[in-house]
């Protein structure tokens, strides 16, 4: 059976919410389809003097509220319609937590693993140059996703910047500090999904310390959501990534799996006095916390009845399907849903652009308090919503998201 693409899952949630809030169609309609989309080519002339045609995209959803505001994904699967998915997902999580920006997303379907750092620099600094005219700090403010990290921002700034004839230090965030980047950017959305983890036990009566945790996907947001957890006395028993998983039911060595990591192994299987699992596995342990941080559609209607976790905190966009989600919520499993509990991100990302368009920069423990109560306030008036009007987190969710920008659609008036 075929699973629903993640374009068609964030349409299927913003109908439900549409319904709920009681937009008519003409809005409906407004508020699904995407302002403005760009394909590119963008040529790579590898080491060995071959040229490739890579394609690109960057679609800006919605520019109601602001900027657009997106990550940049390099993952051979990128394609327009799951770009298109997370634009729109990114403009009612940035409506969500009350960060005045549209949603847009972009991306290049290339694997990243398979390139030199000199062919990434290539490819990364002509995609910038293909989508500069539609780019910049009060237009469009692209960030580190999937395959991308703060030295291809790097180099999307300074590439935007020569182009610009002067240094535009705001027109991406997820930089390195020497370049303009805010301290706790790095580890913002996995701090995030920490907060949000944590909301969710404490809303249902459970001490987080002692709950037991498993994380699906170990890279930039996993990895570190699976150390923040452990360090603030969850229990994470088990973790995986592209090649697997690996379990200890007494809690593993967050610490030592991420150093593994960044010495350079493949994988986590293997690593000393472990059990390893599969991804599939990883889903079904019988754990408090499933934290899915992989990529989109990995809970679907053929394992969601299977999944045995009390609750599902998503730090990916999109990882369960509409059908998984009926299942979780009939199994009585609470999904903290990803438009919230991986917010922490583009919380930060706003707080990186304030900082640049000020000139002026704040430590690590005033970014991580800012973050603290954005998280906390906002998980707060979805869990109220949710409450009152009967429907699940997601939903509420994204009446709050979509209510806002349709508010803002309203106010600001259809031109001419």
């Amino acid at each position: 059976m075929a699973r629903m693409s993640a374009w068609a899952s964030a349409q299927h949630q913003l109908a439900e919410a549409v319904r709920q809030l009681g937009l008519d169609d003409g809005f409906h309609e407004l508020l699904r389809t995407p302002r403005r989309e760009m394909a590119v080519a963008v040529p790579l002339r590898h080491d060995d003097g071959h040229v490739e045609v890579l394609r690109g995209y960057r679609v800006q959803h919605n520019l109601t509220r602001g900027p657009a505001k997106g990550g940049v994904r390099f993952h051979p699967a990128t394609d327009l319609d799951e770009v298109r998915a997370l634009a729109m997902w990114m403009t009612w999580k940035c409506a969500l937590i009350g960060v005045p920006y549209g949603g847009a997303k972009g991306g290049v379907a290339v694997d990243p693993k398979a390139l030199s750092r000199n062919e990434l620099e290539r490819v990364t600094r002509r995609y910038v140059s293909e989508i500069i005219p539609i780019i910049g700090p009060e237009r469009d403010v692209p960030a580190p996703d999937v395959g991308t990290d703060e030295q291809t921002m790097a180099w999307m700034m300074d590439t935007y910047s020569i182009h610009s004839g002067y240094t535009v230090t705001g027109v991406v965030t997820g930089k390195p500090v020497s370049v303009g980047g805010s301290q706790g950017r790095g580890g913002a959305t996995s701090r995030g999904v920490l907060y949000a983890a944590f909301s969710a036990l404490r809303d249902a009566g459970v001490d987080p310390r002692g709950a037991t945790v498993a994380v699906q996907g170990f890279g930039k947001v996993g990895g570190l959501a699976a150390q923040f957890l452990h360090d603030a006395g969850c229990t994470v028993v088990a973790v995986s990534d592209v090649g697997g998983g690996v379990y200890d039911g007494s809690g593993l060595d967050t610490a030592g799996l991420l150093r593994h990591v960044r010495s350079g192994a493949p994988t986590v299987v293997g690593y000393p006095g472990t059990d390893t699992i599969s991804n599939e596995e990883l889903l079904e342990l019988d754990v408090d916390v499933l934290v899915p941080a992989a990529l989109e559609g990995v809970l679907h209607e053929e394992n969601a009845d299977r999944v045995r976790a009390r609750f599902v905190v998503e730090g990916a966009n999109g990882p369960t399907t509409p059908d998984a989600d009926e299942i979780l919520a009939d199994n009585g499993v609470l999904i903290v849903p990803d438009v919230l509990a991986n917010s922490g991100g583009v919380a930060v990302s706003y707080f990186e652009w304030v900082q640049d368009m000020q000139a002026y920069f704040w430590s690590e423990d005033e970014v991580n308090n800012r973050l603290k109560r954005l998280m906390e306030r906002a998980y707060g008036e979805v869990s109220a919503l949710a409450s009152e009007r009967k429907v699940s987190m997601r939903t509420a969710a994204q009446m709050i998201g979509v209510g806002r920008v349709a508010e803002a659609h309203r106010t600001r008036g259809l031109y001419p």
